[in-house]
């Protein structure tokens, strides 16, 4: 498949709309079909022709289609789908290590990532130095002469941190260290962390790039040198190589992804706005409150907001979990970034010790604004709000 191949003349300039909708579809290939085949392969036989492809696990067609979309977004040289954000995550860090080597990872990280590292990494000899990442001073006093690896996490999923990802870039670059940010949050459409220097992006699939609360999968993004590595490297070793039906349904998510952020800044910003001036609220985070103690800073790497914030209820324990009971839009479970409103409560049965080391207040909420009316929700969350004690 070739991108030259579009019926969109070539001298035009894709936007990320066009890309969305378009690049990489090839419709000349696949007899003018709109939507592309599934190549629901095992393995590609090659005794006439070599296409390029031999074995699902290394390559397909249809992971191939996504990968162009994802990495023109992303503005990045390529990118490889996995089977899930935690396939990708954890095969991005392996083409970092050594035995004996050191991480510099964020607090507000993704727990499961916290895990892999802090814990899992240990096993082999690799220690991981958890940083706030609110000053590049903090960060540079975290390297050590066998760091290999700065993970960011920016903005982070529970409290929506923000780093200074072209300072932490440069820091690293001169001291020879590799850098990885989960960017799930912000979507492609909303920050390009390769533009400030930073080797590799991670997304989660799962969420919005997907869309429809349907599938599970990572997508990572870097160099064409780095990106070929992985290809019979880590991501072929591990066996994470995303499916190709779930490539075809993170397509079709891709599709429509500029519609659906909007109108997920839109209720986001809407329901944020209203929370931070409601009562029975202590605080809310969400970066596009100028409330927010990195909103300035958050202004210098994003383009747009999303529908991802947290909020902490005056309320004992028992007095949020009564009124989360009380919500009738929002069903209360993991993940986000689908259609639907969900509210999660890593703040609840919190240990002190877990609050230190992640910086998650006791009580805290956290809920995704689906694409209901953003109206409803807010009433939803009014008269929930209103039964606390």
């Amino acid at each position: 498949m070739n991108d030259s191949n579009q019926t969109r003349p070539e001298h035009l300039t894709w936007t990320k709309e066009d890309i969305c909708a378009h690049l990489g579809d090839d419709y000349d290939s696949f007899m003018g079909a709109i939507v592309p085949p599934i190549f629901q392969n095992s393995l590609f036989t090659r005794k006439t022709k070599d296409h390029g492809y031999v074995y699902t696990r290394i390559g397909n067609p249809t992971t191939d289609i996504a990968e162009r979309k994802i990495a023109a977004l992303e503005e990045g040289e390529a990118a490889k789908c996995f089977s899930s954000g935690m396939g990708a995550i954890s095969s991005a860090i392996m083409y970092w290590m050594s035995q004996g080597a050191h991480v510099v990872c964020v607090r507000s990280a993704y727990g499961p990532t916290r895990e892999f590292l802090g814990t899992y990494l240990k096993r082999f000899g690799v220690e991981t130095t958890f940083v706030t990442g609110d000053s590049i001073a903090e960060f540079e006093e975290a390297i050590r002469p066998n760091t290999k690896l700065i993970f960011l996490e920016s903005p982070s999923s529970q409290l929506f941190y923000i780093q200074d990802l072209e300072a932490v870039a440069k820091l690293a670059r001169s001291h020879g260290i590799g850098t990885i940010i989960d960017s799930t949050w912000a979507t492609p459409l909303y920050q390009n962390p390769l533009r400030y220097g930073i080797d590799m992006v991670v997304h989660s699939a799962s969420k919005y790039l997907g869309g429809h609360s349907d599938i599970i999968g990572g997508v990572l993004i870097g160099s064409r040198e780095k990106m070929e590595q992985m290809t019979h490297g880590e991501r072929a070793l591990f066996g994470s190589n995303m499916d190709p039906h779930q490539a075809w349904l993170l397509l079709r998510g891709l599709r429509t992804l500029p519609i659906r952020m909007k109108q997920h800044q839109e209720s986001g910003m809407q329901v944020a706005e209203f929370l931070e001036n409601h009562p029975k609220v202590e605080t809310v985070y969400y970066p596009g409150l100028a409330s927010h103690p990195q909103y300035e800073l958050g202004r210098n790497y994003l383009s747009g907001y999303t529908g991802l914030l947290s909020f902490v209820p005056k309320g004992s324990e028992q007095a949020i979990s009564e009124m989360i009971r009380r919500l009738r839009y929002f069903e209360l479970g993991p993940s986000w970034g689908g259609f639907e409103s969900l509210i999660n409560t890593p703040g609840l049965g919190i240990s002190e010790e877990a609050s230190q080391a992640t910086g998650i207040p006791h009580g805290l909420v956290r809920i995704s604004i689906g694409l209901e009316r953003a109206e409803s929700l807010i009433e939803d969350l009014d008269q929930a709000l209103n039964s606390l004690t």
